[in-house]
């Protein structure tokens, strides 16, 4: 065994740590090297993609500035990618543009309780979308029915009470007004268009599902053209369909394109379960710029109608008219029980029926005029009739095919206003 003295041993472990300080210090010097130019690479591809991208298009939503300005990426830093893709620019511009126009709006009803005593109870809740800075709001009509008081609650948490100020049953619209208070600047959603749409297109929608307000989902028109029966008088025409999630609470809120467009008002899903399945259902934003100027002036939609009381038939009936002799070669069609006197519908020359019969609860008159079409829509329920006189007005002549018996008949009438009740 060799011996060395306490000299030897301090000059050789200074030596060994003066060694080892040497070969870290080359080891970063190289490493650091390679990470730069590596680091430059990365720089330039990610400049050449965000280039590209935004090239693309030049009309998309920016997140702030300019609507119509083109997307730019953001670098994070050396050799990271961009923060938000292209896409996600999209949603974040329209979400940020347009989350506080949304509201949500809350209901109270009157109940009667077992001592039939009127008692006031928490309703329904929905949104709206801000349409006018004076703080006209618009929603479904499902959202504000039967509401004893409407209240609208804002972006920053304020609540205002409210009225509505028209309602369209019929294609389940209504407006509610608020009075803002001074220097509240709001800021309306303007209507776009839903002509040109198509399947596949993505779509936006911001509402409150469940009370959580100004939550925003994401999807794409997965059908168009759907017609949607809501109850026995109404079918919702030329529905637009989305993936995206709506859920209860998200009725009256807009329906957006990837460019910040309204482009419909969503209104339903279809669940067996009660939750978002992917099927929702908009009303066209078309249907709203048609009939929202006349909700805010009159608080109503003044339509034609046909002054009949008329049964859809159905094929026990129909077995019942053949084996009476008052039969026609149709299946499907509305029954003219009676006319009312002195009418329109009665001086076209519309006939009502004589022999009184019942079903069920229902009594009605069967001998009379059976209607098939109107306005050159067929017409084979009474959700059919109101369907084809939605957009007439009262004054307005239209086309009607009826059989008298086996014999069909073809007359213009004029049309009269259908009472509110039947709205």
């Amino acid at each position: 065994m060799k011996l060395y003295s306490r000299q030897q041993l301090a000059l050789g472990i200074v030596a060994g740590a003066l060694g080892a300080s040497a070969l870290v210090f080359g080891s970063v010097f190289f490493l650091s090297r390679g990470a730069a130019r590596q680091g430059k690479a990365s720089v330039t591809v990610v400049q050449s993609q965000s280039l590209a991208e935004g090239n693309e298009s030049s009309s998309d939503l920016a997140p702030t500035g300019n609507p119509r300005a083109p997307l730019k990426a953001t670098q994070v830093g050396i050799g990271t990618e961009a923060e938000y893709s292209l896409d996600e620019s999209e949603n974040i511009g329209v979400y940020e543009k347009y989350n506080e126009s949304v509201v949500n709006i809350t209901t109270e009803v009157v109940r009667v309780n077992w001592f039939l005593e009127p008692v006031p109870q928490s309703g329904g809740s929905g949104s709206g979308s801000i349409i006018d800075a004076k703080g006209y709001v618009l929603t479904n009509y499902h959202v504000v029915k039967d509401a004893y008081k409407l209240f609208v609650n804002l972006a920053d948490g304020t609540q205002y009470p409210a009225e509505v100020r028209g309602a369209d049953p019929q294609n389940d619209l209504a407006v509610v007004k608020f009075t803002p208070p001074a220097g509240l600047k709001l800021r309306p959603i303007p209507f776009g268009s839903s002509k040109n749409l198509k399947v596949g297109q993505k779509v936006l929608a911001i509402g409150n599902p469940f009370g959580l307000e100004r939550t925003l989902t994401g999807g794409m028109v997965s059908g168009l053209g759907r017609p949607i029966q809501e109850d026995s008088n109404t079918i919702l025409q030329n529905m637009i369909q989305t993936d995206a999630s709506i859920n209860p609470g998200n009725s009256g809120g807009p329906l957006f394109n990837s460019k910040g467009d309204m482009i419909g008002i969503n209104t339903m899903i279809y669940s067996p379960s009660g939750g978002s399945v992917g099927i929702g259902f908009a009303i066209p934003v078309d249907t709203a710029v048609r009939i929202v100027p006349e909700l805010i002036s009159q608080g109503k939609i003044r339509r034609g109608w046909i002054d009949v009381e008329g049964v859809q038939l159905f094929p026990a009936l129909v077995e019942y008219l053949k084996q009476g002799g008052f039969g026609a070669p149709v299946e499907k069609g509305i029954l003219v029980s009676s006319v009312k006197q002195g009418s329109l519908a009665e001086k076209a020359g519309i006939r009502g029926g004589a022999t009184s019969v019942r079903y069920g609860n229902s009594t009605f008159r069967v001998g009379g005029d059976i209607i098939v079409k109107v306005d050159g829509l067929e017409v084979g329920s009474i959700a059919d009739l109101y369907t084809a006189l939605e957009d007439n007005r009262p004054g307005d002549k239209v086309a009607v095919e009826f059989y008298r018996g086996k014999q069909i008949q073809h007359i213009t009438m004029t049309l009269s206003e259908r009472a509110q009740e039947n709205q």
